[in-house]
């Protein structure tokens, strides 16, 4: 059994333009949502084995808060510059060549790409996964090279705002 979460970043800052998008940081309601969102794994004991971000600022943040949150060592966050503008047969590309040893996979990304992975995984999904949003997928496989063609039980879909 191998589950993947599917996180998109928190928001970001769009107030300086002379940011490449590569570069935007979080903005204040970003990192209050991180801090909840990872707060929420945290409560419900759902802890990654692997924390796996784009190279994007924003994503690297977002998974930074995540890591302190679930105790997880920043310093093992495996940050993958083709999680940035690029396809989801790029993230299953990444997704598939984990190591076997870890059981539990979290993703951090963007959109629109994570949410048609999301689709891709599950039958279907068919949300927009907002931002600080999480998708968590359950995958009757044992390697994750088998998941490009699994297909995998949504058992977790929050985000921020959900609640209110």
């Amino acid at each position: 059994m191998k589950t993947l979460f599917l996180v998109r970043h928190a928001k970001s800052e769009w107030a300086n333009e002379n940011l490449m998008d590569i570069d935007r940081p979080l903005n204040a309601r970003g990192y209050k949502d991180a801090h909840f969102m990872s707060e929420q794994m945290k409560k419900h004991k759902l802890i990654p084995d692997l924390i796996v971000s784009s190279a994007a600022i924003r994503a690297i943040s977002t998974a930074l808060i995540f890591s302190r949150h679930l105790n997880y060592n920043p310093s093992e966050i495996h940050v993958h510059s083709n999680l940035y503008e690029t396809t989801e047969k790029e993230y299953l590309k990444i997704i598939s060549e984990s190591t076997n040893t870890k059981n539990s996979l979290m993703l951090f990304a963007h959109n629109p790409t994570l949410t048609m992975l999301a689709n891709r995984l599950t039958t279907p999904f068919t949300e927009n996964i907002p931002t600080c949003g999480i998708v968590g997928v359950r995958f009757k496989i044992k390697e994750w090279k088998e998941i490009t063609g699994a297909t995998g039980e949504l058992f977790l879909y929050d985000f921020p705002k959900k609640g209110v």
